[in-house]
């Protein structure tokens, strides 16, 4: 199966071994509730969906490779305590907790979660010394004399041996205490991840022309040669970097990620390609309205390659204009509602600016708490930042004012500056989403372009997230001959409907 389907298995065993009875013990028993063992290549995502499940389920995450572990670390130290048995005294070796079990209750203090995935990679790298422990973790999930905490789901992964010379095969009895989910690459599953994780456009406009070069595993001559999900997500953000600061991308920087001859040179090749298209194509005018007729005619005579090209442009700097309106509006009304909760208690200047600053360092101590947990998603991050800029402006308004202003009108002032600011920028993206559609449909008319605009357009969770909230029809004109209900339905569940420009009125 794709990393996807896999990910949804994990959380639906996470969500069946948490199921309890009236009573409140959980209707699996520990014992028999057998870890999920996925096993896919290497850079495939399996570290990443763990991160996703733990942030989507808000619960936490300790993640741990087996490779480095000696049976010492993984059950703990031998040490002597003195017992009684019978009228006898006796020495007897005791253990300390686990580094592993430990580890877990580091993490239910720093996130206050009782509850999360026990995450442990490589399994089928361990020692042969830890070997005949591991089976005994993996049914009772104890190492040592320490079991994992009530409420934490195992999960592990692994390698096929193919990839990894250290890979042990599992014997019956080992396999038979796992749930074994073998994950496949695929690239189109992947590119929702890579787009709504600004990877560089220039990968995924690459890889939707030579979806083949996603993944390459092969032995020649020269030892082996790879390329692998991990290397693109890596090397997209090195690109962006270099970009940033004005230095050169060649082959030299992509053959350090793209471990295989032809395909980095290929894709060297192509950036250097991309970018004339950026530049000869102006995409800024298409997505203003002012683009030339000169310029409509290359596209519509463009071959298709060029074309899925000039897509990909277009779709990065729309995902740019409307991600300013949709960060804008989450920030907004995330800052809203957390002075909806002081308004209460908060009746002088003094007052707001003491509730306001502890609301800072209270939204702050939350982001650590999610972050030690590894629950923290970077999305909610910036989230949280910029309602955490938004409320130290209004504070700043508050200590400046020398006019003895209301300091409610004062709060109020300065979120209606902010929801004017919104305004525009919504103002903007509304523009930029039907200039595009007018560009699509003089140049490709209903062509399959248009299918392709329209379905990048649905799988990028800041643009849909802005259409259904704010409308478009020319979206929903071209979106009729395409069938995504579940994905509106999904959306309707994560989106709040208050509609920031109305309030502002």
């Amino acid at each position: 199966m794709n990393i996807k389907e896999a990910k949804q298995q994990i959380k639906n065993a996470i969500i069946a071994y948490s199921t309890k009875d009236e009573f409140g013990n959980a209707m699996i028993p520990v014992s028999k509730q057998r870890p999920v063992f996925l096993v896919g290549a290497p850079g495939i995502g399996k570290t990443a969906i763990m991160e996703q499940i733990a942030q989507e389920l808000d619960i936490a995450l300790v993640s741990y490779s087996m490779t480095h572990h000696t049976r010492q670390s993984a059950l703990g130290l031998p040490f002597i305590v003195d017992k009684k048995y019978g009228d006898e005294k006796y020495r007897v070796s005791e253990y300390t907790m686990s580094e592993i079990i430990a580890s877990i209750y580091d993490a239910m203090e720093s996130t206050h979660k009782d509850s999360g995935i026990l995450f442990l990679d490589e399994i089928n790298c361990i020692s042969e010394t830890l070997a005949p422990s591991m089976l005994q973790f993996l049914q009772y999930k104890t190492f040592g004399r320490h079991q994992v905490p009530e409420g934490w789901i195992v999960v592990t992964a692994g390698n096929p041996p193919e990839y990894n010379n250290s890979v042990k095969e599992f014997d019956i009895a080992m396999w038979d205490r796992l749930k074994k989910i073998e994950v496949e690459a695929d690239y189109e599953i992947w590119k929702e991840f890579a787009v709504n994780t600004n990877v560089h456009p220039v990968v995924t406009s690459y890889l939707s022309i030579k979806s083949n070069n996603f993944y390459s595993i092969s032995t020649t001559v020269d030892g082996k040669s790879f390329v692998t999900a991990r290397g693109w997500d890596d090397l997209s953000q090195m690109i962006i970097l270099y970009e940033m600061n004005n230095i050169e991308v060649d082959y030299n920087l992509i053959a350090q990620y793209i471990q295989d001859e032809m395909i980095a040179k290929d894709f060297a090749h192509y950036y250097q390609l991309f970018h004339k298209y950026q530049a000869d194509y102006k995409v800024d005018s298409i997505i203003d309205g002012t683009s030339t007729e000169d310029i409509k005619l290359r596209a519509k005579n463009a071959k298709f390659d060029e074309r899925l090209s000039l897509i990909s442009l277009i779709m990065s700097q729309l995902d740019d204009t409307i991600s300013k309106t949709v960060e804008l509006e989450d920030s907004i009304r995330k800052a809203m509602g957390e002075i909806k909760q002081i308004q209460s208690t908060s009746n002088t200047k003094e007052d707001y600016i003491q509730n306001i600053t502890a609301k800072t360092v209270e939204l702050k101590a939350e982001l650590n708490e999610k972050e030690s947990g590894n629950a923290l998603s970077s999305e909610y991050q910036a989230e949280v930042y910029r309602a955490i800029a938004l409320l130290n402006t209004i504070v700043e308004a508050l200590k400046l004012d020398d006019r003895q202003e209301s300091p409610a009108n004062l709060v109020k002032g300065a979120l209606q500056k902010a929801l004017t600011e919104l305004k525009k920028e919504d103002e903007t993206a509304q523009n930029a989403l039907n200039h595009t559609f007018e560009f699509f449909e003089e140049v490709f008319a209903e062509g399959q372009e248009m299918l392709i605009l329209v379905t990048e357009m649905t799988i990028n969770k800041g643009i849909s997230k802005y259409i259904y909230s704010h409308g478009c029809k020319k979206y929903y004109e071209h979106n009729k001959q395409l069938l995504f209900e579940d994905k509106q339905n999904e959306l309707m569940e994560k989106i709040d409907a208050i509609n920031l420009l109305e309030i502002g009125d």
